[in-house]
């Protein structure tokens, strides 16, 4: 990279830094698009169907720009953390729930909670490369906040996504138990 895309100060450490800052993303968001894909074929039908398939289909889109982005910056892809990512979310599928077979409604809250962190994370990625924006000029300030407003729509959605969840869950049993 020649020093005319980036500030004197910066050297390749720091380029170093970012590359594997990138790559750790890009493996949380491998994770979570596996996730969301799965929380769709599970929930595709019911009453958070419509928001699940919306979030599949921008975080999938969200991790595509950044597969760009990191080629457009010349950083390469370490495979082996989006595969760990990949088998990780795999592995937590094997969490334990209360239920030897079936999934129990502490599923879905959990899967939410996770996305809610992954996204609130992605968040995070974005208002650093917007800072960075500022040195930087191969980083779009402009794209990079049209991506952190995209990553906070998506905390909203599924903050409503969880409370319904949760009401549905817990609120029907504090009503039948008497509490109030």
């Amino acid at each position: 990279m020649s020093t005319s895309t980036r500030s004197a100060g910066e050297g390749p450490g720091t380029q170093r830094l970012l590359g594997i800052y990138l790559n750790d993303h890009l493996a949380g968001a491998t994770a979570g698009a596996e996730l969301v894909r799965r929380m769709v074929q599970e929930h595709g039908d019911s009453v958070f169907g419509d928001d699940l398939r919306d979030l599949a289909a921008q975080i999938s889109q969200d991790r595509r720009t950044l597969l760009r982005l990191m080629a457009d910056l010349r950083f390469p892809v370490r495979r082996y953390k989006v595969y760990g990512a990949w088998l990780g979310e795999k592995l937590a599928r094997a969490k334990p729930n209360g239920r030897l077979v079936r999934r129990s409604g502490l599923s879905v809250l959990a899967e939410l909670e996770a996305m809610r962190s992954g996204v609130a994370g992605k968040a995070l990625l974005w208002r650093s490369l917007l800072a960075a924006s500022a040195r930087d000029t191969r980083l779009d300030p402009a794209r990079v906040e049209e991506l952190l407003g995209r990553a906070e729509r998506q905390i909203e959605v599924l903050d409503a996504l969880h409370t319904r969840a949760g009401t549905a869950l817990f609120g029907a049993e504090r009503v039948s138990s008497g509490a109030a």
